[in-house]
């Protein structure tokens, strides 16, 4: 899951947020930096990845990708994945994505002084370039996968996942479906357990 679908998972809680979005970032004794919150959110996505690695469907949508993008196929998907979230939002919130995505940024704002310098570096261009809702159209995509390709220490060819998206679209998108219904059930699983340990 990328950065959308980890927001969307995030219960309404401003902290739990926060660590759901910098938890890429947080590596080993930093994690204890934070306040309990906070933590609870790094270790929902913490969650959500190893879920959503070892789910038969992801696992289907990368295979189909692995022979050209090897290690970067899930990284791929990941993003395939919050396309299909973006461009069906409807389905999934009663809230306007626009809206949505607007509340989220503000509480990224408003604790930008809290994030880890990679969250730091991130965030004014995912704002000023709107990914999470450009996401939903495939010259969005194209810009992120552009940028991943540059970043990446070799040639991953990353900048041409956008063409695999459209190839097999269909197969892509019905993967997408079958999959994120379980993977919100999951969290509210987890969520559910999480709460009966809070004073």
């Amino acid at each position: 899951m990328n950065f959308l679908a980890h927001l969307y998972l995030s219960p309404d809680d401003e902290d739990i947020l926060l660590g759901n979005f910098i938890a890429d970032a947080v590596k080993g004794k930093t994690f204890d930096n934070y306040k309990q919150g906070v933590k609870n959110g790094i270790l929902l996505h913490r969650k959500i990845d190893k879920y959503t690695d070892n789910h038969p469907v992801f696992k289907k949508s990368s295979k189909r990708l692995n022979g050209k993008y090897r290690k970067y196929s899930g990284v791929i998907v990941d993003i395939f994945y919050d396309h299909f979230l973006a461009a069906n939002w409807h389905n999934y919130s009663d809230v306007k994505i626009e809206e949505f995505v607007s509340k989220a940024y503000g509480i990224l704002i408003k604790n930008i002084l809290f994030l880890p310098k990679k969250s730091k570096r991130i965030l004014p261009f995912m704002i000023t370039q709107n990914w999470l809702v450009n996401y939903a159209n495939f010259k969005g995509l194209q810009r992120v996968f552009n940028g991943m390709s540059r970043r990446t220490p070799f040639n991953s060819g990353m900048e041409n996942a956008v063409n695999d998206l459209k190839k097999d679209y269909d197969l892509y998108e019905k993967e997408f479906s079958e999959f994120f219904p379980e993977i919100i059930e999951f969290v509210k699983d987890y969520n559910d357990i999480l709460s009966t340990f809070e004073v």
